[in-house]
């Protein structure tokens, strides 16, 4: 009998028997693509989020692949689905969009669904250690890169690479506010009248759409690979759906505070190290490579605070309910969601909206 796959230390805030498949139907499942893996692999957790669990999978020859799979716990509705996820890259992997291939999907003996992705080598910018660990001119890099690799994005025609049935295509602010507020109400652990004020006043102040395209939905620093200060491969594509392109560099600015600014869904950005481009750098970037006009941006920008305010607080509500799920990388407080609302109050604000 093979031994059972390794998990490192990091990983043990996740029940094993919860998370990672029975060894013998790993072991079959890689057979059937041709991956003969012997009994010395190894498989560890990769990142510490809240969303889709992510693994390294060695055989201990040097060969790499990732694994993905939902989070443990009841999940909200549409929530989390890896297989239309693998769709999404899949349809990518013939245009100009660097995402790394899908080798193969598969639900496990509980019906979990399991994605075999293919490794790229490179850097995630996920810890401040790894944001000061870059050289200056490498930290003025990413940014503007990250900015560019979202006009390629926007550039994809969904219906020629088959993805023209992705979602609805009806005003996508619209559409926002309306799932989104539908999370607040199936998630929120207390009552919060300034999140409910910032929805209405988003619902007041929404953009005329002029296209629709394929929008990332959750594009930040933490899920894009670099190297040398270049994005090589966009990850995470649970929440990508068609809509209005602004939307993705609203989410992109959401996740990149100045110094000295309130921090969205994170303790320490290496956006606020010495070197990394400013937001208003980030936006004429992506004006330039995509030809957008990009005057609505700040509502954009708030609209993303406002869903990172209640992704973090459907993070709180499982941790309570499911304390076996909480994240390695820690669980945001009640407090920390009404500081970022406060927040998006501010920017909304300076925005006028």
């Amino acid at each position: 009998m093979s031994e059972p796959p390794t998990v490192l230390p990091e990983d043990t805030a996740f029940p094993e028997d919860t998370v990672l498949p029975e060894d013998a139907w790993l072991r079959d499942w890689l057979a059937a693509e041709g991956l003969q893996v012997g009994p010395a692999r190894t498989v560890t957790r990769i990142g510490g989020g809240h969303s889709n669990l992510t693994y390294g999978l060695s055989d201990g020859s040097g060969r790499t692949w990732v694994l993905r799979r939902p989070p443990p716990g009841e999940l909200l509705a549409s929530a989390h689905d890896v297989v239309r996820e693998a769709r999404v890259m899949r349809a990518l992997e013939e245009t100009d969009v660097p995402v790394p291939a899908i080798l193969s999907v598969r639900p496990d003996d509980h019906g979990v669904p399991w994605v075999l992705i293919q490794h790229i080598d490179g850097q995630v910018i996920d810890s401040m250690a790894a944001g000061q660990g870059l050289d200056p001119a490498l930290r003025q890099a990413v940014g503007p890169s990250m900015a560019r690799t979202l006009a390629r994005i926007h550039a994809v025609d969904v219906d020629e690479v088959g993805l023209g049935d992705l979602a609805s295509r009806a005003p996508y602010a619209a559409r926002q506010l309306r799932r989104w507020a539908r999370q607040w109400e199936a998630s929120y652990t207390r009552p919060l009248p300034e999140l409910d004020r910032l929805t209405a006043r988003l619902s007041a102040a929404v953009p005329e759409q002029h296209e629709v395209r394929l929008v990332h939905g959750d594009f930040h620093i933490k899920n894009v690979i670099t190297r040398d200060g270049s994005v090589i491969a966009v990850l995470d594509w649970e929440l990508s759906t068609l809509g209005d392109p602004l939307a993705d560099v609203g989410t992109l600015l959401a996740y990149w505070p100045h110094a000295g600014e309130l921090q969205a869904g994170d303790k320490a950005s290496v956006s606020t190290l010495p070197g990394y481009a400013t937001r208003e750098e980030l936006v004429r970037e992506y004006a330039a490579a995509s030809g957008r006009d990009v005057s609505t941006v700040g509502f954009w920008h708030v609209l993303g605070l406002w869903k990172v305010a209640i992704i973090a607080e459907g993070v709180l509500r499982r941790a309570v309910e499911q304390p076996g799920a909480r994240s390695p990388a820690g669980t945001p407080s009640a407090e920390d969601v009404a500081s970022l609302v406060d927040y998006a109050h501010r920017i909304a604000d300076d925005s006028r909206i």
